[in-house]
């Protein structure tokens, strides 16, 4: 089950929470969840937080790759480029948590002193946790009990409690670290333009001469910066992308395979539905079936 997803204006991931008004994402999944276990390359406001349950995992984290083994997790700043896949597509089952850091903003000065001190701090993009050290135990301790906690009662209160709690141990890890700037990423400048030109002109009839424009690159370096950050190419990043979005229309819409093929920028039904079954290991009719048989289910 892929994680569904809306754009904002600048066409950075906008995470559709648990629930609407309370700005928190809880999920466990697993790697073979994903075509070719491995997610989309994105961003978002959220902060994210992994918790490997069993397996190992990959991580992207603005091209940099990480090892994350069983019992391990990462923290993952605001708006960092990332995605997390198994390059020998081994299984990987994990707890993954998202806030928006709106949620501990209680009174201004709660922002000033404890929140910006670590959004904006440019020397964590990423923080990799493990068991064996204090703080970052206790930030691993605090996902697992908001995954077992859902549901309870007060729990969201709860799961505030515990983000206060991450945030504290946050702020002592990160202390040890320099507050010094960076200089910008031009690479991961540019491939966000590009991105956003595939997000913005997915349904459309568009090429690699069109997508490595938006970047103001040539064709050769827009498929180097692609490979570097996502792991794929320019079109074959384009098909995954399209493929999501008619992955969700088939769950919320009762449109037409044909319909959802042309509304998301195929050709035909007939090559929407060879790259769906390559990508999913089933056809668009198949996955459809699947998903209401799943939906009737849970109601029961």
């Amino acid at each position: 089950m892929q994680v569904k997803f809306t754009n904002k204006n600048d066409r950075s991931e906008d995470v559709l929470y648990d629930t609407p008004d309370f700005p928190v994402y809880i999920r466990r999944g697993c790697l073979s969840d994903y075509p070719d276990f491995s997610a989309l390359s994105h961003w978002h406001d959220d902060v994210e937080f992994i918790l490997v349950q069993s397996g190992h995992m990959e991580y992207n984290i603005n091209g940099k790759i990480v090892m994350i083994n069983e019992g391990e997790g990462i923290f993952v700043n605001t708006r960092q480029l990332h995605y997390g896949f198994s390059e020998d597509c081994s299984e990987c089952s994990f707890i993954c948590v998202l806030f928006h850091p709106l949620l501990l903003n209680a009174v201004p000065v709660i922002e000033k002193e404890y929140i910006m001190p670590i959004l904006e701090n440019k020397a964590v993009p990423y923080l990799l946790l493990h068991q064996d050290k204090k703080y970052e135990k206790e930030i691993l301790q605090s996902v697992l009990e908001m995954y077992q906690c859902r549901g309870q009662k007060a729990y969201m209160l709860r799961i505030q409690t515990l983000f206060f709690k991450i945030w504290e141990n946050l702020l002592h890890l990160s202390n040890h670290l320099k507050k010094k700037p960076k200089s910008g990423n031009q690479h991961l400048t540019i491939l966000k333009k590009m991105l956003r030109f595939i997000y913005e002109n997915y349904d459309k009839k568009i090429s690699l001469k069109e997508i490595s424009q938006a970047g103001n690159v040539g064709k050769t370096s827009c498929c180097s910066i692609f490979q570097r950050y996502t792991n794929e190419t320019p079109v074959s990043y384009l098909i995954s992308y399209r493929l999501r979005k008619g992955m969700e229309l088939l769950e919320t819409t009762d449109k037409t395979i044909s319909e959802i093929a042309f509304e998301v920028g195929f050709s035909g039904a007939s090559y929407f539905t060879e790259m769906f079954h390559k990508s999913y290991g089933c056809t668009p009719t198949e996955y459809r079936a699947q998903e209401k048989k799943f939906c009737y289910k849970k109601k029961e």
